[in-house]
């Protein structure tokens, strides 16, 4: 039986300041255009030549939960090139002794599917460097691109359009 990506991080924050740190992708992931501060809130997330994704937040509870629905994605690496299609990325916020934990769990990341490897390893190293810093110190290390890759505002938005047409049936 498959189980789904997860990884658990134990910050000294408050859960507040995770579930904010959390909330602002740009600031640990890499850039984004959309918003992230409510439920139906849509976003998409871009490498270019690589890998975008449109997500629409579908829980915020402050200081415990939050998680996007993948609407529409490509992969440019494997053959099914829409494989987070459907799937759920997830984070629950909690206390311990030790301080605030995140678990983080991407539901449909499994060891079955063929991104597992390259995306599991990519989530281990924004999860538990760039986020888990960022909710300490306020600096991440998200992904950064610049010069032919660089993406302008209009870009972004041309995708974003194009993964909510891509994939009605998921945002409608």
């Amino acid at each position: 039986m498959s189980t789904d990506y997860t990884a658990t991080i134990t910050v000294d924050a408050t859960p507040q300041r995770a579930f904010d740190a959390i909330s602002d992708v740009s600031g640990w992931w890499g850039r984004i255009t959309g918003t992230t501060t409510a439920v139906g809130d849509e976003f998409v997330y871009v490498v270019p030549g690589l890998h975008y994704s449109g997500f629409r937040v579908t829980e915020l509870e402050a200081g415990r939960t939050v998680a996007w629905l993948v609407t529409g994605s490509y992969l440019d690496f494997i053959a099914d090139k829409q494989e987070w299609n459907g799937s759920t990325v997830r984070f629950e916020i909690g206390e311990s002794e030790a301080g605030t934990t995140v678990t983080f769990t991407h539901e449909g990341l499994t060891d079955e599917v063929e991104c597992y490897d390259t995306c599991s390893n990519a989530w281990s190293m924004f999860v538990r460097g760039s986020l888990k810093a960022f909710i300490e110190t306020g600096v991440g290390t998200p992904y950064d691109f610049g010069g032919d890759e660089e993406l302008s505002a209009d870009d972004h938005e041309h995708l974003h359009e194009g993964v909510r047409e891509a994939v009605g049936t998921l945002t409608d």
